[in-house]
């Protein structure tokens, strides 16, 4: 998963693997789009896995109180930012109804959560729950750059080649813990762009995620909507990730069984607040915790500090090779 410190605690998952062979081409299989949407996906309503101060809401719920709007084209995933909220702030988790083992994974957004002290909004990938981290997990933080990561069992490290990323390799063993790292940081790598998520993402206009999962390893793209490469513009059938140049994270080489490790994943996209990983970083932020004395008790007191707190999803697309 993924995410930041000396600006607002937000947050970001991502996930992704890479693809190591000749063959970089990729046909569609999953288009999510609209109301599909909605159809591909289940509405949690159980307790966050996260230990966020949030509530998810069905989808009838989430529609009758207007946080989920639904056109032809977009779907929009948004927070209570209305009513204060004691026992956690209403939100919206989606879990993919398929699990994937390797591919392509594109994500399309206009807008997403922007960067406001206690959000931690995550799209991701992860094995079984009940099983984690033993099956893996892919994501993506801020500080305010993106912290891509990579979260598993013992005997999975990556490179500390520089070449194979255009980011900036913070952490190489993606074991949850590592002796040496902090707890649950797994190996990450740092975005160079500090336009790639939250507030500054949104001011242009959004933009394009993509994660390629091999047996080889996992490699991360982003492009803003101006930078969107013609092929992923046009939304094509197939896709020639050989064609898009070296990324922002390249979790390769090392020593690490990517098909042992990484298993089984389920797509989940949230927003949820404070938590195992917002709320630890609050002590940390200046700006933050001259705001409230505690992650939860800022987001329950503050409700339109998250009126940008929502997603407006273009598309989710699934290619395999």
């Amino acid at each position: 998963m993924l995410f930041l410190h000396s600006l607002p605690t937000f947050f970001l998952y991502l996930s992704f693997l890479d693809i190591f062979c000749v063959d970089a081409t990729y046909t569609l299989v999953d288009n999510f789009s609209g109301p599909s949407l909605l159809t591909g996906f289940n509405f949690r309503t159980a307790a966050d896995p996260t230990h966020g101060f949030v509530r998810y809401l069905s989808q009838s719920s989430a529609q009758s109180q207007g946080l989920l709007t639904v056109s032809s084209t977009t779907v929009k995933l948004g927070v209570d930012s209305t009513n204060k909220a004691p026992n956690g702030r209403a939100s919206i988790r989606l879990e993919s109804k398929k699990l994937y083992n390797r591919g392509l994974f594109m994500l399309d957004l206009t807008h997403m959560p922007a960067s406001t002290c206690g959000t931690w909004p995550s799209f991701w990938t992860w094995g079984a729950e009940r099983d984690w981290p033993l099956n893996g997990e892919i994501g993506i933080h801020t500080t305010p750059r993106n912290a891509m990561s990579l979260h598993t069992s013992p005997n999975c490290t990556i490179s500390s080649t520089p070449s194979t990323s255009l980011g900036r390799i913070v952490t190489t063993n993606c074991d949850i813990n590592a002796a040496g790292q902090t707890s649950n940081a797994g190996c990450g790598i740092e975005s160079p762009s500090t336009s790639s998520l939250g507030t500054p993402f949104n001011a242009g206009g959004g933009g394009v995620y993509a994660m390629e999962w091999t047996t080889s390893g996992i490699k991360i793209w982003q492009w803003a909507r101006a930078d969107v490469p013609d092929g992923v513009r046009a939304g094509g059938a197939s896709l020639d990730t050989s064609m898009w140049g070296t990324p922002q994270a390249g979790f390769l080489g090392g020593d690490c069984d990517f098909d042992r490790h990484f298993l089984n994943h389920q797509i989940v996209i949230d927003t949820t607040f404070c938590g195992d990983w917002a709320g630890a970083l609050w002590g940390a932020n200046a700006e933050c915790t001259a705001k409230a004395a505690s992650c939860n008790d800022y987001v329950a007191n503050n409700p339109s500090a998250f009126a940008e707190s929502y997603w407006t999803i273009n598309s989710l697309k699934v290619y395999k090779q």
